[in-house]
Parts: structure tokens; C-alpha cells; sequence
């Protein structure tokens, strides 16, 4: 086996286990759910498009921990690399506290804007406040995986949401049904479990990065001065992936409001969707994470013919990837969707919402290693997120809208024609990548 492909296993193979692991892991609870009713459905549906928000702007932060440790461990520039890492650490906690204060303080006002249903208003109010507290957890736990993978130890965040995932279930079944002498708590027990799980997940990464620090003879720099870049510098790649991921997120809020508008049941066929996606994605997605720190490595050392022939392996391995998991997502939605109790229209428009998906899938799957590993690499985030604001915002969103309130479709046809948006991603982002102007050199 290469060096290369060396590489790209030791990283992409934990970090998608690991996402497959936390997408299964919400499978679960979606099903415990499940057997409380629609309305538990719809609540925990609803946080998790807020919590959506939290994830994609501290996955921004890691993402910009993750460009710059790459280049810098690259180059060996080991100081530099740890000043990456100090000056994420406290965006993440900052950015993650901001986010606790909003969930804990104004759950009502928040799932207001996405629902006038006041049972599931209420009923998602408790589920929000608990997992609020998991914000800050999280944050530090994203920080400290990007150091680790980009120092290849991506099997220590893997073993971690494994762990996690067992608390989780085991929780989830004692505490949503009352069992073994536990309460019957419910929705309430789900979030508890989420939080403890959380918990759990954090205190064994950190374990795992002291172990890992101590092994390579590292001594961590606390610093927030860099030699070879500036915190401006910092800011100018950290601003624009959040603001794209930020206003990213915003739109798939505005797509789930626009949802929840067309009816619970429709709501409803979405929300039990949602983790089924997640672990296609997930499979496919440490390729993505492989991408932005092989090339990011090669261009750390200036390595730019290599960078360039190593990305486009990586692209096709991820469409022949998606191509075969999208075949069998189309072969076993109906069976997926049966397993929750809920009406049988429910169940329909959940499958056929499941088969777009798997139709669009190899796209999303190149964006998401293009956009999200190959030309953020090179730390010019500027066009990302000029392709995702035009993608989400001038052609996603406007499309939603007029499928829904002006053509009156229901949520498939919604849904098929907002999703488009992912074949102008894709094209623009082909034409970036083949120009090579993201090839840059940090060091």
C-alpha cells in the first residue's frame, strides 16, 4: 500500500466510521422517539435545526484549526501549529457559550420561528434546555479532534463516539421508557442522555490527546501570536466559512419552516429522514476530512503537483462511494421508514424523500470533499462561500418558496427542486478546482 494511501485510511476510514457512528446514533434516537408520537418527532426535529446552526460555525472554527495545523505540521512548523490550535480553542468557547445563552434562556421564542404548534413548542422548550449544556462540550471536543487527525490520530475521536454512542442507547432505553427502576421520563429522558453522552465523549478525548501529546514529545505553545500568518490573517479565513456555513445553516432553517408550514405530517416525514442522511453522508464524509489534510499537508510543504494529483483520487474514490451507497438507500428506504409508528403517509412520503436524496447524493458527496476538504485546503475560504451564499440563498431558497407557496406543491416536489441547487455547486466548484488558484502555501 502507498504512503498515500496509507494516509488516507489512517484518516478517513476512523473519521467515517465515526460519523456513521454519531449518524446511527441519532437513527436510535429518532426511533425511541418515534414511539412517543409525531409531536416528539417534530420537537426534537426542531431543536436539532438550531443545534444545526451551532455545529456548522464551530465546524468552522475547526475547519480553520484544521487548514492551518495541516500546512503547518507540513512545513514543520510545530510552534505555529499550536498558536492554531490556542486561538480556536477560545473561539470555540466563546462561540459555544453565546449559543448556550440563546438555547437555554429563549427555547420558546426560538422554535417559535419555526412552528406555531404550541404542543410541540412546549414539548421541545424541556428537550432544548438540557441539551443547550452540551454546546460547550462539543465545541472543545471538534477543537481537539482536528489536532489529533491532523496528527493522524483520527481512531481517538472515533473510539470516543463509539464509547458515547453505548452511553447514549443504554441511557436512551432507561431513561425515555423507564426502565430498571428508572423514571418514565421521555423526551426529557432523551436529552439527558444526549448531555451525559456528550460528556462522556469530551473526557475521553481529552484523555486521548494528553496520551498522544506525551508520546510525540510534544510540549503544547500557548500563544495567540503567529509567526508566519497574523490574527487578521486568521480572521479573513475564519469569517468567510463562518458566514457561509452561518447563513448555510440559516437557509436550512428557512427550508424546515418552510416544511413545518406545509403540516405536522409533512414535518414529521422530514424530521425521521434527517438521520438516514446523515449516515450516508457520514460514510462518505472522512474522505472530505482526508482531503483538507493530505493536500493541506502537501502544500505545507509546497508540494503542489502532488497536492493537485492526490485531490483528484480522492474525488473519485468519493463518487464511486456514493454511487454504490445511494443504491442501496434506494433499495432499503421503504424498510427504514418502517420501523417508526406513524401514519402510513408519514411513512410514504418519508421513503420517497429518502429516494431523492439518494439520487442527488454523489453530488452533495463531490461538494462536500471539493467545498469542504480540497479547496479550503489552501486557506482561500473566500469562494466557498460566495458559491454556498449564490447556492443557498439565490437559488435553493427562492426555489423552496416558489414551490411551495406559489406552485403548492407538497414537500417531495418541495424538496426535489430546491435541492437542484446542489448541480450549480458543483459545476462552479469543478471549474475552481481545475483553474487551481486554491493551490496555495501558508508557511
Amino acid at each position: 500500500m502507498s504512503k498515500f494511501m496509507k494516509s488516507l485510511c489512517k484518516i478517513a476510514i476512523p473519521v467515517t466510521l465515526q460519523s456513521m457512528l454519531q449518524a446511527s446514533f441519532s437513527i436510535v434516537d429518532q426511533i425511541m422517539i418515534g414511539q412517543l408520537g409525531e409531536t416528539n418527532i417534530s420537537a426534537v426535529g426542531l431543536c436539532g435545526n438550531f443545534s444545526l446552526i451551532f455545529s456548522v460555525v464551530i465546524g468552522a472554527v475547526s475547519t480553520v484549526a484544521g487548514i492551518l495545523i495541516a500546512q503547518f505540521i507540513g512545513a514543520q512548523e510545530t510552534k505555529e501549529a499550536w498558536c492554531s490550535f490556542d486561538v480556536s480553542f477560545i473561539c470555540g468557547i466563546i462561540i459555544s457559550a453565546l449559543f448556550l445563552l440563546a438555547a437555554g434562556v429563549f427555547p420558546s421564542q426560538i422554535l417559535g420561528l419555526y412552528t406555531k404548534d404550541m404542543s410541540i413548542i412546549n414539548t421541545g422548550a424541556v428537550y432544548f434546555r438540557i441539551i443547550a449544556f452540551s454546546y460547550i462540550p462539543m465545541a472543545v471536543s471538534n477543537i481537539l479532534s482536528s489536532w489529533l487527525r491532523c496528527k493522524e490520530y483520527a481512531t481517538i475521536p472515533f473510539l470516543a463516539s463509539f464509547g458515547a454512542i453505548i452511553v447514549n442507547t443504554g441511557l436512551n432505553y432507561l431513561l425515555i421508557f423507564g426502565k430498571l427502576g428508572f423514571s418514565c421520563m421521555g423526551i426529557t429522558g432523551a436529552a439527558i442522555a444526549t448531555l451525559i453522552s456528550q460528556l462522556f465523549n469530551l473526557i475521553f478525548i481529552v484523555i486521548g490527546f494528553v496520551l498522544c501529546i506525551r508520546k510525540d514529545g510534544d510540549k503544547p505553545v500557548l500563544s495567540l501570536h503567529f509567526k508566519k500568518i497574523t490574527i487578521r490573517d486568521y480572521l479573513i479565513m475564519i469569517m468567510p466559512i463562518l458566514i457561509s456555513e452561518f447563513l448555510w445553516s440559516l437557509g436550512q432553517n428557512v427550508e424546515s419552516a418552510v416544511y413545518g408550514h406545509l403540516g405536522t405530517s409533512s414535518l414529521a416525514a422530514y424530521t425521521l429522514t434527517g438521520p438516514i442522511q446523515g449516515l450516508m453522508v457520514g460514510a462518505l464524509s472522512g474522505l472530505s476530512a482526508a482531503a483538507g489534510v493530505i493536500v493541506g499537508k502537501r502544500l505545507g510543504r509546497k508540494e503542489y503537483d502532488e497536492a493537485y494529483t492526490e485531490s483528484k483520487k480522492i474525488m473519485y474514490a468519493g463518487l464511486f462511494g456514493a454511487v454504490m451507497v445511494s443504491a442501496l438507500l434506494i433499495l432499503l428506504a421503504g424498510a427504514y421508514t418502517g420501523l417508526y409508528r406513524v401514519d402510513d403517509s408519514v411513512k410514504d412520503l418519508g421513503k420517497t424523500l429518502l429516494i431523492v436524496f439518494a439520487l442527488y447524493a454523489p453530488v452533495k458527496v463531490e461538494n462536500m470533499i471539493l467545498g469542504g476538504g480540497i479547496i479550503r485546503s489552501g486557506g482561500n475560504t473566500k469562494i466557498i462561500m460566495i458559491i454556498d451564499i449564490v447556492g443557498t440563498w439565490c437559488i435553493g431558497i427562492p426555489l423552496c418558496l416558489l414551490a411551495a407557496y406559489v406552485f403548492k406543491w407538497g414537500i417531495v416536489g418541495v424538496y426535489t427542486l430546491l435541492t437542484t441547487e446542489e448541480l450549480f455547486r458543483l459545476a462552479v466548484s469543478l471549474i475552481v478546482f481545475k483553474r487551481r488558484k486554491w493551490i496555495i502555501s501558508l508557511c
